[in-house]
Parts: structure tokens; C-alpha cells; sequence
């Protein structure tokens, strides 16, 4: 389980094929304190340590990972953001967030104000996930509060700190981001009858 609340910026150093999974090598600041078989989230996806080399980690995201995630975007060079699993006696600064992706969504807006960001994303909603305002989103593993909801489409603000400490800041339009809805509101949907 996770929180949402980004530890570190890692980079792409390699992005391998391997029939049909695809094995990422990262540098960071945590590689060297993680273990073999940990759980870390990258770009909110959960993903399973397979390879530590002194600076660096390597995960291998499989067949589902890639359908429904932006992770086989990756390029060397990518930053990716890094999350190690919630400690059962932390806070949760964020929200709960299990690093399941239920889909991807497309930057269709970016609108930079005066020292903050809108960023407007949308989503097939044919797949039966739903926003609220004021509500919890994990967008590329960052717990977000909605600000503007729509049936297929949401937008977020975002403030200085998260867009220097996230990948968000190389977030334009028409890219792609990982979306993994509210668990709360998915329970909620799915007892309501939206479960497409």
C-alpha cells in the first residue's frame, strides 16, 4: 500500500524486452536502500525489485502492467516518480492508494497561473471509473484532489513544490499518465450499479 506522497525522482537508464514483459533499469537515490522483492511504486505502478546495482534498480512490469499502464512508454532518460511502500506506523499524507492502475488518461490542457498549474486530463469512461470534486485521484503515482470533474475528464492544481519534485513538470499535452481512481469511490460505483 501506498500514499501517494512521491519520495524521489528516478531516471531511466535501460528499458529491455523480454518476450512480452519489459525489464526498466533506474537510477536513484533509494536504489541502494532497497531489496531484492520490495514492493516500490513507479509512476503509481506497483512493480517488484528483481535487480539492485549499487545507484540503480531494475523492475519488470509483465503483459497486464503494459496494457493498462503508460510504464511501455518508457525511454532512457524518463524520469519516473518513486514511492517505497507505506510503514504501518507512518502517516498517510496522502490517500490510500494500492498501486493498481485502472487506466491511462491524455493531457488535453495545461494552463500555467500565477505560480501554480491547471492541468486538465481526460479518460475513457466506458470503463466505469468516476472522479467527484474535492476528491482523491493518484495521477502518475501523486495523490491529487480534483478540482473540476467531469463524466470523462477532471483537472488538478498543481503547486510549485510538486511540479520541482514530480515528473508532472514534463507533463504536456497530449501525453499520456497513469490514473488509479479513489479505492472508496470504486467500492461505492461498483455497490451503485457503475460497473461498466
Amino acid at each position: 500500500m501506498f500514499t501517494g506522497i512521491i519520495e524521489t525522482l528516478g531516471r531511466v537508464s535501460e528499458v529491455k524486452q523480454d518476450q512480452g514483459n519489459l525489464h526498466i533499469t533506474i537510477v536513484s537515490s533509494i536504489s541502494d536502500q532497497l531489496k531484492i522483492d520490495q514492493s516500490v511504486a513507479h509512476n503509481g505502478v506497483c512493480l517488484t525489485v528483481v535487480g539492485i546495482n549499487e545507484n540503480s534498480h531494475t523492475v519488470t512490469a509483465v503483459e497486464e502492467t503494459l496494457l493498462k499502464s503508460n510504464i511501455g512508454e518508457l525511454r532512457a532518460g524518463d524520469l519516473v516518480n518513486l514511492e517505497r511502500c507505506m510503514q504501518m506506523n507512518g502517516r498517510l499524507d496522502g490517500h490510500i492508494v494500492q498501486g493498481h492502475v485502472d487506466q491511462t488518461a491524455i493531457c488535453v490542457d495545461l494552463k500555467e497561473l500565477d505560480g501554480s498549474w491547471i492541468y486538465t486530463f481526460s479518460y475513457d469512461a466506458s470503463k466505469g471509473n468516476i472522479t467527484v470534486e474535492k476528491g482523491s485521484i493518484c495521477v502518475n503515482g501523486i495523490s491529487l484532489t480534483v478540482v473540476d470533474s467531469r463524466d470523462d475528464a477532471f483537472s488538478v492544481a498543481i503547486i510549485p513544490y510538486t511540479n520541482a519534485n514530480t515528473n508532472l513538470q514534463n507533463v504536456k499535452p497530449g501525453n499520456s499518465v497513469n490514473l488509479e481512481f479513489d479505492i472508496i469511490g470504486k467500492y461505492v460505483a461498483r455497490l451503485l450499479g457503475n460497473n461498466r
